[in-house]
């Protein structure tokens, strides 16, 4: 039920806009109440964490092999992410801006610890080893591209989004130059 729900909201939410999504209108298209959705979701923003928690689902299901590079590692992770994003790219835009909205700043708070966790599990899928003053540098530069790289492809009108794939290459081949990548 609770994959149901989360589907029944990206499909609604992907005709009207994140900011008209109802969850009295999403329990009324899947003919349930509206505690039946609280027993899964509190919030409609647990919408939008389980539909992040489903990108790195699909991040963490996917082998990348340790024989290749750490840069190379990092790209395929970064991919398969936006991958598992891609059925609703404008959607996921649109929840981030929700986010943000100035009076959410709770929501604010808990969108920097999705960014932190969506790295730290970015790091392991990679097999980043860093440790110490390294780890910390690491995951700096880490979050700060992931970012980067996360909004330009929000924006990315090129065919397969070729400009933030062409970033996230720019930003890896940076950060190899200075060895943060091991």
């Amino acid at each position: 039920m609770q994959q149901q729900i989360l589907d029944t909201a990206l499909q609604l939410a992907a005709k009207t806009g994140w900011e008209q999504l109802t969850l009295q209108q999403l329990a009324s298209t899947m003919q349930i109440s509206l505690a039946d959705i609280y027993c899964h979701y509190r919030t409609k923003d647990e919408l939008v964490d389980a539909w992040f928690d489903r990108a790195d689902l699909a991040l963490l299901s996917t082998h990348i092999s340790t024989e290749l590079p750490a840069s190379a590692r990092l790209k395929q992770a970064i991919q398969h992410w936006l991958a598992a994003l891609a059925p609703y790219r404008k959607l996921s835009g649109q929840m981030l801006l929700y986010k943000l909205e100035p009076g959410h700043i709770h929501l604010q708070l808990g969108g920097i610890l999705r960014i932190s966790r969506t790295v730290q599990w970015l790091r392991e899928a990679s097999h980043l080893q860093a440790s110490g003053v390294a780890r910390i540098g690491q995951e700096l530069a880490l979050s700060t591209m992931f970012v980067a790289v996360f909004i330009c492809w929000l924006n990315d009108t090129t065919a397969q989004q070729q400009c933030s794939l062409q970033l996230l290459q720019r930003k890896l081949a940076l950060g190899a130059a200075v060895n943060l990548w091991h």
